[in-house]
């Protein structure tokens, strides 16, 4: 995943990248001196904000592009920034030291969603394809190869689409006639399906492209892996900051802190998994974007940020229960078709 959500800001020189709720997240990380991962690079928002603000960077994303335009960066700041292709799940072996931060930004970049050649918007036409990594299957080979039912469970567990069931029957079979290539394509016949009021705030397509997306880059296993992961790696005192952007994702984070703190998050589809020797202290509250902000940049508008500060306890095990992760079960029911 790369960081989502960024507003360019001119300032006496080449336009920047600015990340949703920037100040807060360094407010919280206090990067003076500290080590810190990056785990969604993206444009380099949060990463040059840290190593500015005295921090030594290991910056990690899976996207290729985001890593070659970031030469500039290590150009910059030398042997303070390490700059690394992977996943952010995988950041133990990534960086193989421990640290005293972890951010991540969750979602799709601001960049992937500009990039019609990229697929990951129906407001600017492009190849169906969605892949943050550039390898493995595509949108376009879910839509064209996956039968009905399983489209309607990606659809509703993932983009929580109500009218996942017709939509997904409706492209089973207009793609009999003719597969889906294109973003356009795709958008046109959902909006189709189901239609489109004047006063919606979201386009028809819009939670069938987010749970494509998510399903495609198995977003939500990476998050969970990765908040595991930096439980792991962080060091007693280290502050891990996640930045969500709509509610699935938010609510695997606020279960996780939860009971990583020694509280419970209830509900009586998921089992009450409380640590018992707390990992992490009480949850910072949870801080979301102000007007001025929103109005810079209205992708910002859905952002939470929840940061909690590691304890001197050993890391629990790693179990998905507590979580309820979708993206998991739907992966792990349909196999990874297709990659």
């Amino acid at each position: 995943m790369a960081g989502s959500g960024g507003i360019s800001a001119a300032g006496g020189g080449p336009a920047r990248h600015v990340p949703v709720l920037l100040d807060a997240v360094i407010a919280a990380l206090d990067p003076s001196g500290k080590r810190v991962i990056d785990g969604t690079f993206g444009a380099g928002g949060y990463t040059r904000a840290l190593l500015e603000g005295g921090a030594d960077v290991i910056a990690i994303d899976r996207d290729p592009d985001a890593i070659a335009a970031g030469a500039s960066l290590v150009r910059r700041f030398g042997s303070r920034l390490r700059l690394e292709l992977g996943r952010f799940s995988d950041m133990e072996r990534i960086a193989g030291e421990t640290v005293d931060g972890v951010v991540l930004d969750i979602g799709v970049s601001s960049m992937q969603l500009d990039e019609a050649g990229r697929g990951f918007s129906f407001r600017k036409d492009g190849p169906l394809d969605m892949r943050m990594g550039r390898e493995g299957m595509t949108a376009a080979d879910v839509v064209n190869r996956f039968k009905a039912s399983e489209l309607t469970r990606i659809f509703g567990l993932l983009g929580e689409e109500r009218h996942a069931g017709r939509i997904a029957r409706a492209i089973e079979k207009r793609r009999a006639e003719k597969p889906f290539s294109t973003t356009a394509d795709l958008a046109a016949l959902v909006e189709q399906v189901i239609g489109s009021r004047p006063k919606d705030p979201i386009h028809p397509a819009t939670r069938v492209f987010q749970a494509l997306r998510i399903f495609v880059n198995d977003e939500l296993g990476e998050l969970a892996r990765a908040l595991f992961a930096a439980e792991r790696i962080l060091n007693t005192g280290g502050v891990l900051a996640v930045v969500t952007f709509h509610s699935l994702e938010d609510r695997i984070v606020k279960r996780f802190l939860a009971a990583r703190s020694g509280r419970v998050a209830r509900s009586r589809h998921l089992p009450e998994m409380a640590q018992d020797t707390p990992t992490f202290e009480k949850p910072m509250k949870p801080i979301e974007p102000g007007d001025a902000e929103i109005a810079a940049n209205p992708r910002a508008r859905s952002a939470r940020l929840r940061a909690a500060r590691r304890t001197t306890a050993a890391a629990g095990a790693e179990d998905f229960r507590m979580l309820g992760v979708p993206a998991l079960f739907v992966t792990e029911q349909l196999g990874r078709k297709g990659g």
